[in-house]
Parts: structure tokens; C-alpha cells; sequence
């Protein structure tokens, strides 16, 4: 039998972007009908005339005080519901990916999973997660267990399960912070927290507990496969290279030579031992450096490929002003660098940054560079990070390839 669950009401407004299918309702535009839910509870949610508009989690702690989960009134939210949206998931992963890219993927990216605030990355026979939502946190036995066996079952052994909960939007949520393997029942914890990955036939070490994110950005598979097209006998800088990934493509793409550089030692010198690992190490060359820094030190013409992979420089609206100045800037010295015919690829991994202001940027920084720009691509994040059409926070990463004339 359905249970009862307490209940909320939400203002026409909330109404309007429920019924347009987004997931999330604001605080000031919720309040509760009668019992008091608990946090990280699951509630039913009405508008104000008694509609039933869907079922989801409610956090009291929350600017996002209720997070849909279901817009079905007649799902029971138990253990099977939830291995049905994990076994969906990874079915999706299978259908879209060929086999070999699903050594390393994104298998729950959140609301386009309709898991809220749950991402979970394979790497190799590790899973990194991350729980940023209470209540799947409170649901973690539950979907962690399922998904193991769900895994297990279509022959994927996972050695471990490890929680990248060290973030500081988790105590916004009521959470606290914290990261560790997750005691799977019958599995042995992990002795190491590094793992060996595959993808684009180049092999990377993973140090999936200290890394950045998760350990990996597994969205940039296919964009590092489009500069390897491009990169055969160029003179290639690679800009915030983390642990190589863009440099390693482009050096098995044939390119001339690969200088990668990133403001971070440690992850400079994870990027020389990818290279070792692949053979391609006679073929780059590392530094530790600020690229900002670096980029207006250089002479025009040492490069044709500069390739532009910069951390999010804005993680809000109150910020994008600011943070379209620097990709203005790293942008605008790109362009100067490149001789005509050069080549450059840009991204940015913001969902602040949209489309709109990036291409807007991409346009000045043309402008004050007096080149113009011959687009060979557009590109997206892969499509194990899928994007919801109607939740917009689920696009965010813009890439481009252009040539410079």
C-alpha cells in the first residue's frame, strides 16, 4: 500500500516550473499542509487548489526545500523504486556509449537521472560518489547496495564504493562533510585509493581521494577525441592541464609536440606519469605554472594549438561579470599567440557561464585579439552527463574548436 507521506503546498509560481517538469522548489515558495515533514523526509506535493504535483524530498536546512523525485501519484518509494531508476541509468550508459567507454563514465548525474543531488562516476571497478541532497543520503544504503548488485549482475565486479563528500555545499544541506570507502556488505575495503582507467585508448591514474571532483573529469571524453583529430604534427599548449588528459589525446593525435602546463604541482606531476605510462613522454613537456602568468610571457607564433580547459570561474550569478573577464582574458592572449591558421579549443564548465555570455566573450576577445575565427566545432559534455531540456542547471559545459584567420 502508498504510503501517506506529509504534505506541502507550493505557490503558483513553483506550480508553473513543476508542471514545465523542473525539480526543485525554493523555500519561499513552499509551505507545509498540517504534519510537519521531516528533514530529508519525503513529502506530497500540492499546489494551492489540492492538485497532486509530484513526490520529493524536503529539507528544512534548504534554499531548495524540496527536490521532486517522483510526478507519479501511483509510485511507491521503496527499494525497488529506486533500483529501477539505477538499473534505467546504466541501461542508458550501455545504449548510448560502446563498451569500451564505459570503463570510465558518469553512471548517475543527478537530476537528469531523477536521482536528486546524487553523482556517481565509474572508474574502472571503483565507484566515487557524491551525496549533496539528504534526502538520498539517508536513502545511501539502500541505492549503494542496489547499484553494486545491479553492477554485479551484468558481469561489472566494483571493488569498492567511495564517498567524495567533502564539499562545502553538504552543510548548507544539514550535512557535514567527510570522504571514505562505503562499507558494502560481503566486499573488503580498498587498500589503495588510486585506480588505473582507460579511455580514449590512453590509460590515466585515478587518485580518486584527493583529486579534484571526483578524481577525473569524465565529461570531456569525446572533446579530448576532437582535438586528437586535429593535433597531428602541431606545436600543442596545453592550459590547465590537471592530470593531462587534453595534452595525452593530443600527443597519440600525432601532434609535434605538447607542453602542458597547470598552476598545480601535484597534479603536473600526476600528468608526467600518465605520459610515462602511455609512452608519450618523449613527446611533452611540463610545468608548474600560473597560466594567466605564462600566457603573457610567451612569443606569438611558438604554438599552433592552444587548447583551454580552465577550472569554473564562477559557481554563481553574482560572480559571472567578474569571471567572463578572465576568460576575456586567457582567450584574448590565446588568440594574439596563434599564427594564422593556428588553432584553438575553449571551454568553459560553468552553468553561470552560458552559451550566450561565452560566445559573447569569445566574440570581443576576437575583436581585441584582431583575428577572426573559423568554428570547426561545437561541442557539449558527453552524454553520460545528460542534459534535461527543462532543467537548465543540467547544461554547462560549452566547447569549441576553432581555427584563427
Amino acid at each position: 500500500m502508498k504510503k501517506n507521506y506529509p504534505q506541502v503546498a507550493v505557490s503558483k509560481k513553483a506550480e508553473a516550473f513543476l508542471l514545465m517538469g523542473h525539480p526543485w522548489v525554493y523555500d519561499t515558495e513552499v509551505k507545509p499542509i498540517g504534519e510537519i515533514a521531516e528533514d530529508g523526509g519525503l513529502v506530497t506535493i500540492r499546489s494551492q487548489k489540492g492538485s497532486f504535483l509530484g513526490t520529493g524530498f524536503y529539507n528544512s536546512h534548504s534554499k531548495i526545500r524540496v527536490r521532486v523525485l517522483s510526478r507519479n501519484a501511483n509510485d511507491e518509494i521503496n527499494e525497488n523504486f529506486f533500483a529501477r531508476r539505477l538499473r534505467y541509468a546504466w541501461e542508458y550508459r550501455k545504449g548510448i556509449m560502446e563498451a569500451e567507454d564505459l570503463d570510465a563514465c558518469r553512471i548517475i548525474f543527478g537530476e537528469a537521472d531523477q536521482m536528486p543531488g546524487l553523482t556517481v562516476d565509474k572508474f574502472h571497478d571503483i565507484l566515487v560518489t557524491q551525496t549533496l541532497c539528504l534526502g538520498m543520503e539517508k536513502w545511501k544504503p539502500v541505492i549503494f547496495e542496489a547499484l553494486y548488485q545491479i553492477l554485479k549482475d551484468d558481469g561489472v565486479e566494483i571493488r569498492g564504493i567511495f564517498e567524495r563528500n567533502d564539499v562545502g555545499i553538504r552543510e548548507l544541506e544539514g550535512m557535514e562533510q567527510g570522504k571514505g570507502f562505503y562499507p558494502l556488505q560481503g566486499v573488503e575495503i580498498p587498500s589503495s585509493c588510486e585506480v588505473s582507467i582507460v579511455e580514449n585508448g590512453i590509460r590515466y591514474f585515478v587518485d580518486f581521494e584527493n583529486g579534484q571532483k571526483t578524481g577525473f573529469f569524465l565529461d570531456q571524453k569525446y572533446n579530448r577525441r576532437a582535438v586528437a583529430e586535429i593535433a597531428k604534427n602541431k606545436r600543442v599548449l596545453d592550459c590547465f592541464t590537471h592530470t593531462g588528459s587534453f595534452g595525452l589525446n593530443a600527443a597519440k593525435g600525432g601532434a609535434q609536440h605538447v607542453h602542458a602546463v597547470d598552476i598545480s604541482d601535484d597534479a603536473i606531476k600526476m600528468a608526467q606519469r600518465n605520459a610515462k605510462e602511455n609512452g608519450l613522454d618523449s613527446k611533452m613537456s611540463f610545468e608548474t605554472a600560473n597560466v594567466f602568468d605564462l600566457l603573457s610571457s610567451l612569443m606569438p607564433k611558438q604554438y599552433d594549438f592552444i587548447i583551454l580547459d580552465p577550472p569554473a570561474f564562477t559557481k554563481s550569478r553574482k560572480t559571472v561579470e567578474h569571471a567572463a573577464h578572465g576568460y576575456l582574458e586567457i582567450n584574448e592572449r590565446a588568440m594574439k599567440l596563434l599564427p594564422r591558421g593556428g588553432y584553438l579549443a575553449t571551454c568553459s564548465c560553468s552553468h553561470f557561464m552560458t552559451d550566450e555570455l561565452f560566445r559573447k566573450m569569445l566574440r570581443e576577445a576576437s575583436s581585441k585579439a584582431c583575428v577572426s575565427l573559423r568554428q570547426i566545432e561545437e561541442r557539449q559534455q558527453g552524454p553520460d552527463h545528460p542534459i534535461l531540456w527543462n532543467v537548465p542547471e543540467t547544461d554547462y559545459l560549452k566547447f569549441y574548436l576553432f581555427q584563427v584567420v
